[in-house]
């Protein structure tokens, strides 16, 4: 067995390393950006910077799987820049659900990844996929569809919490109250889901297929829980101010993505290492959790 290029307690420090180089990157570049400039165009440009820096670090340490944390660690500080920089009239009570809502969702999300991290000797096998395909165009597949892409998505996905914790003026009302339920159950499914799946991955027997807890009534209950979480946004921001007609745009571009490559994707690797998961899928749905069909 060949060992590990990295030891978890180096690859912990190259990523700290990394991402605290971005972070102060990104710091460093709001002195450089007109004041005039709204919040979240100000936070786009940041946010740009320390994807570049990350991105460099990532062809340095040849490991794409760098850039794999920014998904739940950038929208903490994001959220965090926009609390202290919004408009007047803000409603506190529902820029405090957001901003809490938010910080849990990824201090949890970023857990749940880095336990089961096991370094910078590894890379995502869907990133591996795409370099085999067009290893000529490896360099332009890495920068704009590992780095850039979700970087752009996460921040679209965020408009809604950026109306709502800097430009919406609109008193609470029952969309709020919509909006916690939906944000705050998509995170405990989300919670509840990944917590199944490591308990199930530590005595699966290989090629078995989870099918209890949700696990039980859609083939990927986390991703299901995942967009709940921005479309939950996403009307947060409509109850804030429903003028911000673009702030769908984040969602569905989420919803897009885990619909048309990522559950795809997962499906067509697990076919490949487990010979039932095509019966699997005729019987269990693909994302909304529903009960069985029962087999024919």
């Amino acid at each position: 067995m060949t060992a590990p290029r990295w030891s978890r307690r180096a690859s912990i420090a190259w990523l700290a390393g990394g991402y605290l180089t971005a972070f102060t990157a990104a710091w460093v570049s709001l002195s450089f950006i007109p004041d005039e400039l709204d919040s979240f165009w100000t936070v786009a440009i940041a946010d740009l910077v320390a994807t570049l820096v990350i991105f460099a670090f990532s062809r340095g340490l040849k490991c794409s799987s760098m850039y794999d944390a920014y998904w739940s660690v950038a929208p903490i500080v994001m959220v965090l820049y926009w609390v202290f920089h919004a408009e007047e009239g803000i409603n506190p009570v529902r820029a405090g659900a957001v901003l809490f809502l938010v910080i849990w969702w990824g201090v949890r999300l970023t857990y749940n990844w880095a336990r089961s991290w096991p370094g910078l000797h590894h890379t995502d096998w869907r990133y591996l996929i795409m370099e085999e395909k067009a290893p000529k165009l490896w360099f332009f597949a890495d920068l704009f569809g590992i780095h850039l892409f979700p970087t752009v998505e996460v921040l679209l996905a965020l408009g809604g919490a950026w109306v709502a914790l800097t430009q919406g003026t609109n008193p609470l009302s029952w969309i709020d109250a919509v909006a916690l339920v939906v944000t705050a159950g998509a995170i405990t499914i989300e919670t509840v889901a990944d917590q199944q799946l490591v308990a199930f991955a530590k005595f699966k027997r290989p090629g078995e297929i989870i099918k209890t807890g949700l696990w039980a009534y859609s083939r990927h209950p986390n991703y299901f829980g995942e967009l709940g979480f921005w479309w939950g946004l996403y009307i947060f921001g409509l109850a804030a101010d429903p003028s911000f007609y673009w702030t769908v745009v984040g969602p569905l571009m989420m919803t897009g993505m885990f619909l048309g490559v990522s559950i795809p994707w997962m499906d067509e690797r697990s076919c490949e290492r487990r010979p039932e998961y095509a019966e699997h899928m005729k019987q269990v749905n693909g994302l909304i959790p529903w009960f069985p069909k029962k087999a024919g």
